[in-house]
């Protein structure tokens, strides 16, 4: 799997990137980084000694120690320590940059970073690779194990080691999950150390990765690294229909997109005029329907019935004014009457026409002739013709030739039929 703008070579492995065909559970682009200063022949004499590594193509992030920093550069393949043996990453930052990241996630200073051992030969890219094909397998297992002990959880995702020792069991739970039972039974079948860690639904779609409903891939996936709380509020304020299908993500949650332009659209509303549901003319009562936020526009409707339809557009200066004068007791003749000649109005009336779609006059259906032609020969249902004036049917003469005298038409069809072991003899059961 590769990106659509990736040449494959003879393998089948995407050369335009690097991802070199691991992008099995995501795209190509799950929280990448780009190392701006490396390519910048600049020497620093005080060259910052920790390095960012990513694992399992971006979906987990670790600062290290590098003591060797003079030999290795953003991209190189590296061994680290693991603690409970050694794991193989790549570089996604270094120098500069890292001492900038580290102020941004806010780690301790005091906090102690495990070492860089060295740059990964063949036999530790091989490892990793089959260590990785196992991941999908052991996941199946490990829910099928889950499922036989009756645990309210899901694993979500396995990741391995990359000296394949130990495994790392992502679940969803709602509650807390007594799993010591389940380790065992982990640990009895695949024979490595385990670790269960707990995420959110958020943190499984950022692992797993996949396509938004704009067409883009997951921003928890390739950019987004904290989560802010969503509510409903801010589909309101840039007037979003409450629709939870539609503002709901992968994740089963209200999508962090409609806080991007929460800000922009609280400080439109600040110039709009408050409390101007309800305004009052000559003519009658209006009632404010909705509002175009960046053009600056306010919609209102007639209250009567007998206007009811028409909708006129009303710029929020305008919607002030007269705001203002019915505060004072006055009140315009007309909404339309009001605006000045130089503004472009906008006047809809719903009740002439509501989508714009032309409209075809509707066809005469054709009726069956055939039934008609045969209800006409019948007559009508309830006649009240006795029954010797109504018309007998007509016979066929050839037919009615050919019958012996004395039997009526009705005859045939009262005729019962041969039987089939008429000649047959019935077997006495009673022998004397």
């Amino acid at each position: 799997m590769g990106c659509s703008s990736c040449a494959n070579n003879k393998d089948g492995v995407p050369s335009g990137c690097g991802s070199n065909g691991h992008c099995l559970t995501g795209g190509c682009n799950k929280m990448n980084t780009f190392d701006w200063l490396n390519d910048m022949e600049i020497k620093d004499p005080m060259e910052f000694s920790m390095v960012e590594v990513s694992f399992k193509q971006g979906s987990r992030k670790d600062f290290f120690r590098n003591p060797i920093s003079n030999r290795t550069t953003t991209g190189d393949v590296v061994v680290v320590d693991a603690g409970s043996g050694y794991d193989v990453g790549r570089i996604s930052l270094s120098g500069e940059l890292v001492r900038l990241q580290l102020k941004k996630k806010k780690v301790p200073k005091d906090r102690e970073f495990k070492n860089l051992i060295r740059i990964a030969n063949h036999r530790d890219l091989e490892k990793l690779d089959e260590a990785r094909d196992l991941e999908q397998r052991t996941m199946v297992r490990a829910r099928i194990i889950a499922r036989t002990l009756d645990l309210d959880m899901k694993i979500s995702d396995v990741e391995f080691q990359g000296d394949k020792r130990k495994a790392t069991f992502y679940y969803i739970a709602e509650g807390r999950v007594d799993f010591r039972e389940l380790v065992r039974h982990y640990a009895k079948e695949f024979k490595i150390k385990i670790e269960m860690r707990q995420i959110g639904s958020r943190q499984e779609s950022a692992r797993i990765g996949g396509l938004g409903s704009c067409g883009r891939e997951l921003c928890c996936s390739t950019w987004l690294s904290d989560f802010k709380s969503v509510s409903t509020t801010a589909a309101r304020y840039q007037n979003i229909s409450i629709n939870q299908t539609k503002l709901s993500g992968q994740c089963g949650r209200l999508k962090c997109c409609l806080n991007y332009e929460l800000e922009t659209y609280m400080k439109a509303l600040e110039s709009f005029p408050k409390k101007a549901e309800r305004l009052k003319t000559k003519r009658g009562d209006v009632s404010f329907i909705k509002m175009d936020i960046f053009k600056g526009l306010m919609y209102y409707g007639y209250n009567d019935p007998k206007l009811r339809g028409k909708v006129t557009a009303l710029t929020k200066e305008r919607v002030a004014e007269i705001k203002a004068m019915n505060k004072n007791g006055e009140a315009p003749d007309d909404l339309v009457a009001y605006v000045s000649s130089d503004e472009d109005i906008d006047v809809t009336d719903f009740e002439s026409d509501v989508t714009g779609v032309v409209t075809l006059p509707d066809e005469k259906r054709r009726r069956n002739k055939r039934k008609n032609s045969n209800k006409r020969k019948r007559g009508p249902r309830g006649s009240n013709k006795p029954r010797g004036d109504r018309p007998e049917k007509k016979g066929n003469k050839e037919t009615e030739g050919k019958r012996p005298a004395g039997e009526k038409k009705s005859d045939n069809k009262r005729r019962p039929k041969k039987s089939k072991f008429k000649n047959k003899k019935p077997k006495n059961k009673d022998k004397e």
